[in-house]
């Protein structure tokens, strides 16, 4: 019996192993090339193929979970996934929420789509999406801030001339630019902001977060991380 009691609490500990080392990436699902859903209704895009390389080396077992960006943050630290994944910029107010592995994405260029070269980005209405550090940029810029929830809703405020700019990572609007044939340009000059991007933490996860580091820290040195920046972003593209 007592050898019967002895297994049954190596089974139960070694399934509460097995559970721990399953890790739900939190993204948004809505920020190509980083991040989106595709045809078949699957996370895709540049955080997808990173994670679960980060999650093979780490010799973790990820499940993707999707969440709004504007709770992204407070249903990390509730515990409902245990990672953010999703172009989040390290920058010292989110740090003081969450914890941040190294940058994944050097610090990078935001910059300014309208419908004119000419538009007013300094004292103008200028849209961003909620909670990001371009929207906190704005806001701080003497122009008017016209927020929304997702991305896309940025880019349509341009279109159907709500704003006379949108305002967001160069890295999400140089594809929309390029297709939009002329009817988006650049307007004002770029603008460097937060630490680059990086997996968002409990704080409480240190063992995680150094697991995810020393993943991050291999692609690095070996340089499949550039290679699959360039694949995503493009041959100019910031790199390592």
């Amino acid at each position: 019996m007592k050898h019967l009691i002895l297994s049954a609490a190596a089974l139960a500990l070694s399934a509460s192993l097995a559970t721990a080392q399953t890790v739900r990436m939190g993204t948004e699902g809505a920020y190509p090339p980083y991040n989106f859903i595709n045809d078949a209704g699957e996370v895709d895009g540049f955080e997808r193929e990173l994670g679960d390389e980060l999650c093979a080396r780490a010799e973790l077992t990820c499940e993707w979970v999707t969440n709004e960006w504007d709770s992204i943050i407070p249903n990390l630290v509730s515990g409902n996934y245990d990672t953010i994944i999703a172009g989040m910029s390290i920058t010292d107010e989110r740090d003081k929420v969450i914890d941040f592995t190294q940058n994944y994405i050097p610090p990078a260029a935001s910059a300014y789509a309208a419908l004119s070269a000419d538009a007013d980005v300094s004292s103008g209405v200028i849209a961003a999406q909620t909670a990001t550090i371009q929207a906190a940029h704005v806001a701080e810029s003497g122009a008017t801030l016209l927020e929304y929830p997702t991305p896309d809703e940025t880019i349509a405020a341009v279109r159907n001339g709500e704003a006379d700019a949108v305002f967001a990572d160069k890295d999400f609007l140089a594809p929309i630019v390029a297709e939009s044939n002329g009817q988006l340009v650049w307007a004002g000059e770029d603008v460097q902001l937060g630490g680059g991007v990086g997996l968002g933490i409990r704080e409480s996860d240190t063992e995680l977060r150094d697991k995810f580091d020393a993943a991050i820290q291999s692609m690095k040195d070996d340089g499949t991380l550039n290679a699959m920046i360039k694949k995503w972003f493009g041959d100019e593209a910031l790199v390592y």
